[in-house]
């Protein structure tokens, strides 16, 4: 068990990348716009909003070499991509070579959100599966965390701070790359692939106690029920299609990444400095950090609806109350601590179950094709969300927006609890006779 924590972690380096690299803009953000005298449109959509472009096209297309080339050198291509990005956006002098560099970081994170959920669900017991893929989620907070903390560091040192702050994470993404080398292929990819023999030694050493002749038989009966070259959308997968797209849906309209995104922006609307707005940024990181953490402690203990519960009813309680702020003028501590119980809601039921929930209710020969189909939803949301920010809050304002995120929370509730269905401790191999028994 101690080598299947040590492999999931190295894979789940690739949601620290994702986590540091979302917002790590955040720092740069305002200073970027003074510096190219960028309208708010321009700003939004290309600055900023190319990273997540490039989050788009990397879901949309990262089940492909999950799927050809495996779920391991996936992963070793996501962090050469981080790399190419950091360096890139360090050292361009103007906003298009930057965006065309935080678009191949993008390409990084949104093959992520693919390759490395599905490699860990692929090598995880069914009663730690949750608590293993949340690694995934863990370290994307851990990396928010870190670069909000990176950002409150580097910003006073000079013009070319937002250099350093996005430059940074060359580090961390050199280092993940060197240590995936050291895990080994997937199983279930390797079987799919008949690759019997690999299969197999992985397998004596994922779990040593077990016969692996009979995990590759119970893998093979899974498979002996498809129909070669068949694709997610026919009939037969269309409930697990609604439920990855319904659960990554409304994950981003509750706000959660156009609130990441702009926290700093969102904390100086609410009348704090700008200096208290990174601060208060550090604290995010902290809250979300905490109520992860406490999130893969409960997944495979409650399960993933009652997360959703839970979170669900956060989100409502939270949102009302961040666009009442607004609409009421109400200044100074009260719009931080509102905004901390969204991030604990978030953290505590969507952060935590979305990435486990959509890695298992695909086969194995899908799971990469499913995975990238729950991701581009979510990607695609993610891009669109934030990228209009900038124009909505100088538009309609920002109390309308929130409370229209507010009311996406209501219907996301009324979906946990009549559509969703609880996916605690059934094995990979017998997802899909539970998905049908909830269909009917």
């Amino acid at each position: 068990m101690k080598k299947i924590w040590v492999w999931s972690i190295t894979a789940a380096l690739a949601g620290f990348l994702f986590g540091f690299d979302t917002v790590v803009i955040s720092g740069a953000d305002k200073k970027l716009q003074a510096l190219w005298n960028s309208s708010d449109a321009f700003h939004g959509i290309v600055v900023v909003g190319m990273a997540l472009w490039g989050t788009v096209v990397g879901a949309l297309f990262g089940g492909i070499p999950t799927n050809k080339i495996g779920r391991k050198k996936t992963l070793i291509w996501i962090g050469i991509l981080y790399t190419i990005s950091a360096l890139g956006s360090a050292f361009a002098n103007d906003p298009i070579t930057f965006a065309v560099f935080r678009f191949i970081g993008g390409l990084g994170v949104g093959a992520s959100t693919i390759a490395a959920p599905a490699y860990i669900s692929e090598i995880a017991p069914a009663k730690d599966r949750g608590k293993l893929v949340g690694l995934y989620q863990f370290n994307i907070v851990f990396g928010i965390l870190i670069a909000f903390f990176s950002n409150y560091l580097l910003n006073g040192i000079g013009e070319n701070a937002w250099r350093w702050m996005v430059g940074v994470e060359a580090i961390p993404a050199v280092l993940y790359t060197i240590f995936v080398l050291t895990v080994p292929k997937s199983p279930r990819w390797l079987i799919t692939k008949f690759r019997n023999d690999e299969a197999q030694k992985v397998l004596q050493l994922i779990n040593p106690d077990q016969n692996p002749e009979k995990m590759m038989l119970d893998i093979k009966d899974e498979m002996q029920n498809t129909v070669p070259q068949e694709t997610i959308f026919i009939k037969k997968y269309r409930f697990p299609l609604i439920l990855a797209f319904s659960i990554a849906f409304f994950n981003q309209l509750s706000g959660i990444n156009a609130f990441l995104y702009y926290a700093p922006r969102i904390m100086t609307e609410a009348g704090l400095a700008e200096s208290s707005a990174l601060l208060s940024s550090i604290g995010i990181g902290i809250i979300n950090i905490l109520f992860t953490l406490l999130g893969i402690y409960l997944i495979d203990r409650v399960g993933r609806k009652q997360l959703m519960y839970a979170g669900s009813i956060g989100y409502i309680v939270s949102l009302s109350l961040v666009a009442c702020a607004f609409f009421l003028d109400w200044q100074g501590i009260a719009m931080p601590i509102f905004l901390f119980l969204f991030i604990a809601a978030h953290a505590i039921g969507q952060g935590t179950v979305i990435w486990v929930f959509i890695s298992e209710i695909f086969p194995n020969h899908l799971r990469g094709s499913g995975q990238s189909f729950g991701s581009s939803v979510h990607w695609i949301l993610a891009a669109a969300v934030p990228s209009l920010i900038p124009v909505l809050f100088s538009t309609i304002g920002a109390g309308v927006v929130f409370a229209f995120f507010a009311f996406m929370m209501v219907l996301q509730l009324l979906f946990v609890a009549f559509v969703m269905p609880e996916t605690k401790g059934v094995s990979l191999e017998n997802m899909q006779e539970l998905l049908s028994t909830k269909k009917k």
